[in-house]
């Protein structure tokens, strides 16, 4: 795993499907959906390390562009 793409991919398998419209929300959303897989113990720790980390950094690389772009006013 290492895109978003493939944690999407993997969260179909459960059949989780997110689409808020808003790209951080989207990936907060898929965030929440794999903690709860694996608190269910549905992932293994290895699957959900590798996720979380892919989501997290998506989510950080998204708020420091946007950040970015407020300074070019």
């Amino acid at each position: 795993m290492k895109t978003v793409y493939d944690v999407m991919q993997l969260l179909k398998t459960y059949g989780i499907f997110v689409y808020i419209g808003d790209r951080k929300l989207d990936l907060t959303m898929m965030l929440e959906e794999l903690r709860e897989l694996y608190d269910n113990n549905l992932l293994s720790l290895e699957e959900y390390g590798q996720a979380n980390l892919i989501l997290r950094k998506e989510i950080s690389a998204l708020s420091d562009s946007r950040e970015g772009a407020g300074n070019n006013e």
